[in-house]
């Protein structure tokens, strides 16, 4: 039978797509369905269809998937921010590690690789230290605030979220009754005028300090005074008031511009036992605590001495190479991104880590400039972006002759591609983990130890 678009079908859901969609089979065809649970039985409309797979939408639970809970968001079928609060935590780890595996088999074409459990995380709500609001107009004429919908920039108004700490409800609540007040008015896309654009929440979870960042179609705001009063009042653990500038008709949501309103510059967080100042511009991990879990899972892969050299590649704001740098006679850091290599160094330097130094390069290009220069790294870590490294990066990597390679992972598909090149350089993998980075929503971090086969 070849489906079509209005079909109605029952289906078995079997498994999950890299988005968090379950997926089923019907005649021969993998048919996608969000918001579906592993061991679902369902009635599902036929959205889309192609020659190898459908869109369907579920209609009727016919059978419960014994994973099933309660979703406790009342706009989590419309936000698109989690996709798993629909089952239980444990039942999301599960499905995450199989996500690993299954790349690892499929893609890389390793078989009975040593893989550790999912590192998962202790509290899956309440970890996001920062949140990216967009500002709308209420039906009433108000200011409202929320997310946009996965793939739109239609705003689902909210007012708290499960993945952010409660003192955002706070900030967000204080920030709509001054706008309320302030007569200052939203900003349109499509017209590109109006003021009020998103506004930009950041906590250090280890010190309880928080920013809060207006972002602005313009220079600043009447009534910034207020404004910032009104969060001293209610905002417990305010650290910082700022304004950043954007005045671009653009989807990028912060400006090259910053300037404070009240209080300091930036907020400090603690990470495996060093200080890191935060301001709007600044990288850091989302999941603060998850992230500690990472950095250890690398170290302990990476089994620094004392006297090696250390060459982290993607190195961002440094925090992998730094929180190793004890255990380094050498690291060596390499971004591409001028602002993350400057933070890098502050990093450093408020950290009194001496052994650290950082290259503003691309990192193919870095790893062929050292290594013509002589020096050679006994161990590589990589923390690439989504897309992965690219061949040219693993190749100059293996010509290094690292003894051992430690590559963090924010996309199984692309790690397993990755691994197969670097196991052809003869550097296979040797230990697999899973980290749990971001519950409730389809992403999944890995860790992984490549040790080099000697010849």
């Amino acid at each position: 039978m070849d489906l079509k678009k209005n079909d109605i079908i029952e289906l078995n859901i079997d498994g999950y797509t890299a988005e968090g969609s379950g997926v089923g089979r019907y005649g021969g065809l993998a048919v996608f369905v969000p918001l579906a649970a592993r061991g679902d039985r369902l009635r599902v409309k036929i959205l889309k269809t192609a020659k190898t797979h459908a869109f369907g939408k579920p209609e009727e639970i016919l059978v419960p998937s014994p994973d099933r809970v309660e979703p406790d968001c009342a706009q989590f079928a419309r936000c698109g921010g989690c996709v798993f609060r629909h089952i239980g935590y444990g039942a999301e780890l599960r499905a995450k590690e199989q996500r690993v595996r299954d790349a690892l088999e499929r893609i890389g074409g390793f078989r009975g690789i040593a893989m550790e459990p999912i590192v998962g995380a202790d509290e899956p709500d309440h970890y996001r230290n920062k949140a990216q609001l967009p500002i709308g107009e209420a039906p009433d004429g108000g200011v409202s605030l929320g997310f946009f919908a996965a793939r739109s920039h239609r705003m689902i108004p909210c007012e708290s979220c499960n993945l952010q700490p409660p003192v955002f409800a706070a900030a967000m609540e204080a920030f709509r009754q001054w706008a309320n007040r302030s007569g200052e008015t939203v900003y349109s896309e499509r017209t590109g005028k109006g003021k009020l654009r998103h506004l930009y929440l950041r906590q250090a979870r280890a010190t309880g300090e928080v920013m809060v960042c207006a972002v602005v179609n313009g220079g600043g705001l009447r009534g910034e005074d207020e404004l910032a009063q009104t969060l001293r009042r209610n905002v417990p653990g305010l650290k910082s008031v700022i304004i950043n500038s954007n005045r671009e008709n653009t989807n990028v949501v912060l400006g090259k511009k910053c300037r404070t309103v009240w209080g300091a510059d930036t907020i400090s967080d603690r990470l495996c036992g060093l200080e890191f100042r935060i301001s709007p511009l600044s990288f850091y991990q989302v999941n603060r605590d998850q992230a500690e879990r990472l950095y250890a899972l690398a170290g302990k892969y990476a089994a620094l001495t004392g006297s090696e050299t250390l060459l982290d590649l993607y190195c961002g704001t440094g925090t992998i190479g730094l929180s190793m740098a004890k255990n380094a006679g050498r690291v060596i850091g390499v971004e591409e991104v001028r602002p993350a290599v400057e933070d890098a160094e502050k990093n450093a330097q408020i950290n009194g880590i001496r052994n650290a130094e950082f290259l503003c390069a691309d990192a193919a290009q870095a790893a062929g400039m050292l290594k013509s220069r002589g020096i050679l790294p006994d161990v590589v870590v990589l923390d690439p972006p989504r897309k992965g490294c690219t061949p040219g990066l693993i190749e100059t990597v293996a010509a290094m002759a690292p003894r051992r390679v430690v590559y963090v992972s924010c996309d199984p598909a692309t790690l397993a591609r990755d691994l197969k090149l670097f196991a052809e350089k003869g550097y296979p993998p040797q230990k697999v983990a899973p980290v749990d980075m971001f519950p409730r929503t389809p992403h999944v971090e890995t860790v992984v130890l490549m040790s080099r086969v000697k010849d």
